[in-house]
Formats: structure tokens, C-alpha cells, sequence
């Protein structure tokens, strides 16, 4: 399976030789689960395209430092490009940014959350059972980094995973679209790292919460099998 990656952000310059790029982490995550996947990165800020969706099997957005309802151009144009990869029903994975376009674009809606930032090891309920959610887990832990949240799901989308704190953690539309609040690709010294960067704008009560919660377990390698056996429709052989 080739996944083409649509880059929406780079690490913090001053991260990158310790912790890399986003199109690197996914591509670390993924290989760690299946070494014979390929990739190709797009990054769509600088208009970077396929010529045809037919260029990968599969795509998926990253997380962006930026918000999906910004005036920029590259924004807008991805958001007509999620219209038309649903339009022909090619498989999309959305993750962070990536999860709240896709609902934006879709018909849903994404916004500054009223519960303000949600940062180091956020935890989840599933809430749907599904055949490509194996290894069954009835709650999964992600880092997280976000103050927008989706607060209206796009129509035709179900909800797969909430929390409190998250009521729209995770959803998925028809056999080919499947989206998550947190971050699987993020290592938790990265994580450490942009709580450390962001320190006065997250206040000393989250900031303190955030260092504390990287102590819990997460299960990145867990959610990237749900997402190849989603993008495989539940085949694990592929």
C-alpha cells in the first residue's frame, strides 16, 4: 500500500534534528507496524499535489500548528481537495488538524474549544464496535496537543471514540474515511518538548497536568492497526 501524506505543518526548526518532521514521524509509526507500506509527501502549503488521487491508495493529513477555519489559500484548498477525494470515495485518514478538516470541509464544524487546551496523554472511550477496530480496546490513550475540537460531526459520519474533555475524538465516514483528535505519531519527548515551548501560553495548571500525564501508557501501535485494517477493509493480510 502506498499512503501519500498531505503535510500540513513542520516541527519547530530547533526540534528537528532530535525529533525530525511530521511526514517522517508517520512514516517511522506506519513501518513500525508494517515495514512494506511506501509513502509519498505532499506538502500542501506550498500547493504540493498528486496529479491524480489514483497516485496513492490511500492518503492522510497531518496536524497543523494552524487552524482549519484561517484565511489562508493553501487552507482553502485543501478543504476543496477533501471534498473531492470523498466525492470519489478515496480512503482518507485525518489526525489532529487533519481530523478537524475533514469534518469542516464535510459539513461539520470545528472551533476554539470553550475547555481551552488539551495536551500530554489524553484518554478515550470507544463508543462504536467495528470489525477493523483490532486489537479491541475499549479505551486507547494518545498524546494530544489542540485548542479546536470538532463540535459537529459532517453528515453520514459516525463517532468511534469521545471523552469528556473530547466529545468528538475520533469518527468515520462510510468504508473510506476515518479521522482522530490525537496524535499516534507523536514520541512523548516530543510531546515534552512543545509543552515546554508552549509553557506560557497553556498556564501553569495545564502545563503542570500535561508533564504529569506523560507518565501514562499510550497505545499508538495499536490505533495505527485500526487504521491499516481500516484503509484494508478489515484485511490484515494485505
Amino acid at each position: 500500500m502506498k499512503i501519500g501524506i498531505l503535510q500540513c505543518d513542520s516541527t519547530n526548526v530547533n526540534f528537528r534534528d532530535e525529533h525530525g518532521n511530521y511526514p517522517e514521524m508517520f512514516m517511522s509509526l506506519f513501518k513500525s507496524v508494517d515495514l512494506n507500506l511506501d509513502f509519498k509527501n505532499y506538502d500542501v502549503q506550498l500547493e504540493q499535489y498528486p496529479q491524480t488521487p489514483e497516485e496513492c491508495e490511500a492518503y492522510l493529513i497531518t496536524g497543523s500548528r494552524l487552524s482549519v477555519y484561517d484565511d489562508e489559500p493553501w487552507i482553502r484548498k485543501l478543504e476543496k481537495y477533501v471534498v473531492e477525494l470523498h466525492r470519489q470515495k478515496h480512503p482518507l485518514l485525518g489526525i489532529c488538524f487533519g481530523h478537524q478538516m475533514v469534518a469542516k470541509a464535510l459539513g461539520g464544524k470545528t472551533e476554539a474549544s470553550e475547555r481551552g487546551w488539551g495536551v500530554g496523554v489524553q484518554n478515550y472511550q470507544t463508543v462504536s464496535i467495528q470489525a477493523w477496530i483490532e486489537p479491541a480496546l475499549e479505551q486507547f490513550s494518545l498524546l494530544a496537543s489542540h485548542k479546536d475540537q470538532v463540535t459537529k460531526l459532517p453528515e453520514g459520519a459516525e463517532l468511534i471514540a469521545e471523552s469528556e474533555f473530547c466529545p468528538y475524538a475520533a469518527f468515520r465516514i462510510d468504508d473510506h474515511i476515518l479521522t482522530f483528535q490525537g496524535h499516534p505519531e507523536f514520541k512523548k519527548a516530543y510531546s515534552k518538548a512543545l509543552l515546554n515551548l508552549r509553557k506560557e501560553i497553556l498556564g501553569p495548571k495545564v502545563f503542570e497536568a500535561g508533564i504529569k500525564s506523560l507518565e501514562q501508557t499510550t497505545q499508538p501501535h495499536q490505533i495505527t492497526h485500526w487504521m491499516l485494517n481500516f484503509l484494508r477493509k478489515g484485511d490484515t493480510h494485505k
